[in-house]
């Protein structure tokens, strides 16, 4: 399966990236909160953070329709809760790490997610990755490996991690969901859980009196969520599965240099055995969708306005 590669299709994962690496330091701004608790509040917030986003696009209409589509398409009523009950771990589990002192088994999740949605992009969608971009997953798998080899660290939180977001990208596809309004939609199912944790946890509210700034840090927690995954659902609908997985390798080395600069975590020698493949696994990728999307421009390809893949 052919398709022209979308110049804004990248940018918009790269952005979910960097704004999703940010989240990963932001989380650790909001004790006494659990991770819990944030993940509740989180979901609380994105709600009115995605009204702000689909009234931004103006996609008001689209939302309409694919509220519309639960009355002709009874799966939906199935799709929607089964995607935000995945959506929902994903969130609770990135939210949960940093605060339990397991981020690098979570960050390690994100350098195999990758690796998992180009095997699912060959298997499921017959996608066939060029030269290049097999020889970035052959250095992607090397820095890997010797992550797995440096810390024996394969833990349950890890393949949740790698595991938990093909199949969710894969429903989308499979019961074609706009990306904003299909987004609003999962956050909404997801909201009563999320309400009845914080009214079953006091914690959840009493720590809004003793800590004021959370008044201001969870909406913005809650607006951070609602563009990085407006920007990386637009992106699985313009891309390829297993573009979006290589892509997917950004977050994971802005995590890295977040950890350094802000968080100041231990880095050693031997750490550079799994970030320097890892680097030049993105380095190529890069090289790939620049010299594809040169190409597509010299051929008169259309790079904005992809063949739809979902």
């Amino acid at each position: 399966m052919s398709h022209p590669l979308s110049g804004q299709g990248v940018l918009l994962s790269v952005v979910a990236s960097v704004v999703f690496a940010v989240l990963g330091w932001f989380t650790t701004q909001l004790l006494p909160l659990t991770g819990l608790e944030i993940f509740a509040w989180r979901i609380v917030w994105t709600v009115p953070g995605m009204i702000v986003v689909v009234s931004l696009l103006r996609h008001w209409p689209k939302f309409a329709a694919t509220a519309a589509r639960l009355c002709r398409e009874p799966v939906l009523w199935l799709a929607l809760p089964l995607g935000g009950f995945l959506l929902g771990v994903q969130q609770w589990l990135f939210m949960w790490a940093p605060l339990e002192g397991r981020l690098l088994e979570v960050t390690l999740g994100y350098f195999l997610l990758p690796l998992v949605m180009v095997l699912a992009g060959f298997i499921f969608y017959g996608e066939r990755p060029s030269r290049l971009q097999w020889l970035a997953v052959a250095f992607a798998c090397a820095g890997v490996l010797h992550e797995l080899w440096l810390t024996r660290a394969f833990s349950w939180v890890t393949l949740v991690t790698a595991l938990g977001y093909p199949p969710y990208l894969m429903l989308r596809r499979a019961v074609r969901l706009d990306p904003v309004s299909g987004f609003l939609l999962e956050t909404l199912v997801i909201l009563p859980f999320a309400a009845w944790l914080i009214v079953t946890h006091p914690p959840a509210t009493d720590a809004l009196h003793t800590t004021p700034r959370l008044w201001l840090l969870l909406p913005c927690l809650g607006a951070m969520t609602a563009i990085a995954f407006a920007c990386y659902l637009g992106a699985s609908k313009l891309l390829p599965i297993s573009l979006l997985g290589i892509l997917g390798y950004v977050e994971p080395v802005l995590l890295f240099v977040i950890s350094l600069l802000f968080l100041a975590e231990p880095f050693s020698a031997d750490g550079l055995g799994t970030y320097v493949p890892i680097w030049i696994a993105v380095t190529l990728t890069c090289s790939h969708s620049a010299m594809t999307l040169a190409r597509q421009r010299r051929s008169g390809v259309s790079a904005s306005s992809p063949t739809p893949t979902s």
